[in-house]
């Protein structure tokens, strides 16, 4: 045994020891102590290492070891993260990366560009819709899919890309040379002012500047003459729990009910209240919702179901009712871990059983009617019937794919028709630029 592994098995059993673990001695099943379970695990440890038919690194072990022993909690949301997955998890809760400011997509094999994100250096310089980038550094984009793209763009503020453009209408390819800043990717996507005062706020994340945007997108509406707001939540996948917490806190009373979480960690379980009064009191409220909405997006909806202040429209929601912790290891290495399951007001659980691939048709409700039928059942303030598990369920249930969609193509027409001259267009303050627990469309670059 190299001594190496011995430092390690030895170090095992003493934390066992000072954690409690020789108290599970008498407990086990096979009559053995967590030393001789470590001993055990260095054994087949060493076997490995020394006679497995291919060559494997200790530290490959060790990793593999890591990975095996999470994967066995079968929790999709808990998992080894190194470095660069950490970087990707910080992007996606804070909004914030080092890129150029394009929001792009494949599209018949070609790296598309959507729009250029405001104040960018991709809309600075003049890159612009429908624009088709050929080439990254004079490296070709032919056959890119969506992940080698992202990792060509970014990189750190103050660094360079060069980049190759055709351009539809133009036969001549043009460069542009670009320096890299960081890019702040807005949770509000649109802000529609639609007719007869009818407000529409399309939210896509739960990021760390969320509350704040959302509330600048809502007293921008109010101005233009909002009567009455539609906030879209579908295929929002959530984020933070705070950002869910201060989205709620917009149209509650003080003292209600958010959400409560409940875990063995120290501080878990909580009871999360309505702290400030109503920003928009007697303001009607529809939310829209569909399997792709999660986490906090189902938090916000469940809430303002409970208490009767929103109409919850659209398709059962995901069902992700579990919060995650990020703790940070040594060598720039963390682990995101299941620390806590969240609650409605009124105490629903919307979790659904892991059923091995978490992917589904965001408008799928066959599959949780047993669910819902089995769950347990609550009421909102004013006595109507909820039930847990397996999404937040709609008040009005529409199918995108149903002949009830008359409503969504209305909507979807009266978008599509809206003028810029009657979007409402804002830019955040600095100030609403800036991380938080995470309950876990276009990319931007």
């Amino acid at each position: 045994m190299s001594r190496k592994r011995v430092i390690v098995t030895a170090a095992i059993a003493v934390v066992a020891f000072v954690s409690g673990g020789w108290l599970m001695q008498q407990d086990n099943r096979s009559g053995q102590s967590v030393y001789q379970q470590a001993r055990m695990f260095d054994d087949v440890l060493s076997h490995v290492s020394d006679y497995y038919v291919d060559s494997l690194s200790e530290q490959q072990l060790y990793r593999f070891a890591i990975d095996g022993m999470l994967r066995e909690l079968r929790d999709p949301y808990s998992g080894f993260l190194d470095g660069r997955e950490l970087r990707t998890l910080s992007e996606q809760t804070t909004g914030n990366y080092g890129g150029v400011g394009l929001q792009i997509e494949v599209r018949d094999g070609a790296i598309v560009v959507v729009a250029p994100m405001a104040d960018s250096p991709a809309e600075q310089a003049g890159i612009m819709t429908a624009d088709r980038v050929v080439s990254v550094d004079d490296s070709s984009t032919a056959r890119w899919n969506q992940e080698q793209a992202v990792s060509h763009l970014r990189g750190a503020p103050g660094s360079q890309v060069r980049l190759g453009v055709d351009r539809p209408g133009m036969t001549q390819q043009l460069t542009f040379t670009l320096t890299r800043a960081q890019i702040h990717a807005r949770s509000v996507r649109l802000a529609a002012l639609l007719s007869d005062g009818v407000g529409y706020v399309e939210v896509q994340s739960f990021s760390e500047a969320t509350g704040r945007e959302l509330t600048a997108a809502i007293d921008s509406l109010r101005g233009a003459g909002m009567r009455a707001l539609i906030l879209d939540l579908r295929w929002n996948p959530g984020g933070l729990l705070n950002e869910g917490l201060q989205v709620s806190d917009l149209f509650l009373d003080p003292g209600q009910a958010i959400v409560q979480t409940r875990g063995r960690a120290p501080g878990a379980t909580q009871r999360h209240l309505d702290r400030a009064p109503q920003r928009y009191p007697g303001l009607p409220v529809v939310v829209l919702i569909n399997g792709a909405s999660a986490s906090a997006s189902e938090i916000v909806a469940g809430a303002l179901q409970d208490h009767d202040r929103a109409v919850i429209v659209g398709t059962t929601s995901f069902g992700k009712g579990l919060v995650q912790s990020v703790f940070r290891l040594s060598n720039d290495a963390s682990l995101k871990l299941t620390t806590s399951k969240w609650y409605t007001p009124n105490g629903r659980s919307i979790q659904r059983p892991f059923r091995g691939d978490e992917e589904r048709d965001p408008d799928e409700d066959v599959a949780h009617a047993a669910d819902t039928a089995r769950a347990d059942t609550f009421r909102t303030d004013r006595g109507r019937i909820m039930r847990g598990g397996g999404g937040i369920g709609p008040d009005v249930m529409i199918r995108q794919d149903s002949a009830v969609t008359a409503g969504f193509q209305r909507l979807q027409t009266a978008l599509a028709g809206t003028s810029r001259s009657t979007r409402t267009r804002w830019r955040p303050s600095r100030s609403t630029r800036g991380p938080g627990r995470r309950c876990t469309s276009r990319p931007s670059r």
